[in-house]
């Protein structure tokens, strides 16, 4: 599972140099053609994580619950993003990246209920899971390039 979390830990890397370097108003923009924004794709991959790998597990989520509940799948973009909501986020990116591998390592997700993806993949285990997230996160990403070049041209 190493180059899984490794995998992991490149594409929070990657979200966060985008949430870090764009400006405010940018990242809440939502892009002609896109019906969320630069923000909502970023943290809907935290919210996401923890309901693949800690909510189907039986376990606590790491995150208040207010992530999960604003942004998770069929949420709507905030378009009143704070600039400390900004921080707290890329302090989570790193954070539920880095205790994911402390859990796992720890053999904090015994139990698992299995679970069918809109992607069209089943989930069994956690393993199933932590792969899954790293591919629904790079989408994600892919999302949050998009929009950065939709917004900026071709500058970018």
């Amino acid at each position: 599972m190493n180059y899984h979390f490794q995998a992991h830990r490149q594409v929070r890397k990657n979200l966060l140099d985008i949430l870090q370097n764009t400006s405010q108003q940018d990242l809440i923009t939502i892009p002609d053609g896109f019906n969320n924004n630069m923000y909502w794709n970023i943290a809907h991959t935290v919210a996401t994580q923890q309901l693949l790998c800690y909510y189907l597990s039986g376990n606590p989520f790491r995150i208040d619950k207010y992530w999960i509940e604003s942004y998770k799948k069929g949420t709507l973009p905030n378009l009143d993003v704070q600039a400390s909501e900004i921080e707290d986020l890329g302090f989570l990116l790193i954070e539920t990246s880095r205790i994911l591998m402390k859990d796992y390592d720890a053999d904090f997700f015994s139990d698992y209920t299995p679970y069918t993806t809109s992607f069209g993949l089943d989930l069994k285990n956690i393993q199933d899971a932590i792969v899954f997230n790293n591919l629904h996160e790079s989408l994600h990403y892919g999302y949050v390039l998009a929009q950065k070049r939709a917004l900026m041209g071709e500058q970018f």
